[in-house]
């Protein structure tokens, strides 16, 4: 089964040109099946790329997935049309009576500012305390997690001198833990933050398995023991060219830019990146959906 998402979507197009299954709503609506619900909080710029990378990261299932794509004011963006944001993103407000199976937090643009600085920083909160009674299992990536990590544990982020970016090897802690089963003893992940959590604060949080690691990036992936959180701190969602569009938009802004580490052959910035990392992306989220979301969420949720 696919993603389902709405007609007039750009997604919709560049995704089916990928060979990647999606549906249209037209033709879902025809299907009697209970299908996942599943909000997007894209806080990321540019939206309508951060929303192909996740529905193509998302596409790979069994499941039948009705997305919403969720905004938290009306205030419009240089990076996204208003009409693309008025026609496919309600407010946070408008639905937070509802429940769902799973949400999805972006990163965000705001890796050097303190969380209270953060222009949305009370709004935000809202969201962490409404999902915890209103969605079965919360993935927060990069920023988000972070966030998340000091909103419920008090766990606080250092900023590195220079930004971590780049492609970096990982390994799995537990061979048990369902979501990284089928993942390769050794998988690339992309990374591009300045904040970074210890190891050993996370260990400090009995709540909390840390699940994924790199020497070079440091922890990766952790999750909550009862499942209603996971943490991401990488980019598997990425597109082969994302780190080199950030790097060159360091770079024209004046920005004393660190090439992207093992991104780039023989670290040559005029050489075409390729994607090393879309498998082990895909089976993450279609590993969350599978063993954190579709195994325990109820079968009728509540509205």
């Amino acid at each position: 089964m696919p993603i389902k998402i709405p007609d007039q979507l750009p997604a919709l197009s560049v995704l089916a040109n990928e060979n990647i299954f999606v549906m249209s709503e037209n033709r879902a609506v025809n299907q009697d099946i209970r299908p996942m619900r599943v909000a997007i909080l894209n806080l990321m710029p540019n939206k309508i790329e951060a929303e192909i990378q996740i529905l193509r990261m998302l596409s790979n299932t069994p499941l039948q997935i009705n997305i919403e794509f969720v905004r938290l004011h009306l205030n419009e963006s240089k990076n996204t049309p208003k009409e693309h944001l008025d026609e496919f993103y309600c407010l946070f407000d408008d639905i937070k009576h509802k429940h769902y199976d799973g949400l999805i937090i972006t990163g965000a643009p705001l890796g050097k500012l303190k969380y209270e600085e953060v222009s949305y920083w009370q709004k935000i909160a809202e969201v962490f305390t409404w999902a915890e009674t209103n969605v079965t299992s919360t993935m927060y990536s990069c920023w988000a997690a972070h966030a998340a990590l000091y909103f419920h544990h008090g766990l606080n982020r250092y900023l590195r001198k220079e930004k971590l970016s780049g492609v970096y090897s990982h390994n799995t802690v537990d061979p048990m833990e369902p979501l990284t089963r089928g993942f390769d003893e050794e998988f690339k992940v992309p990374h591009s933050r300045y904040g970074e959590i210890t190891k050993a604060d996370y260990q400090s949080i009995s709540e909390l398995n840390i699940l994924a690691h790199s020497e070079q990036a440091g922890v990766y992936l952790v999750a909550s023991k009862d499942k209603k959180h996971v943490f991401v701190t990488g980019h598997s969602e990425y597109d082969a060219g994302t780190l080199n569009d950030e790097y060159q938009r360091d770079i024209s802004t004046g920005t004393a830019a660190q090439i992207p580490e093992n991104y780039y052959k023989q670290d040559d910035v005029n050489s075409k990146p390729s994607n090393s990392w879309r498998s082990h992306g895909c089976l993450l989220f279609s590993n969350w959906l599978n063993y954190y979301v579709y195994q325990i969420t109820p079968y009728k949720l509540e509205t």
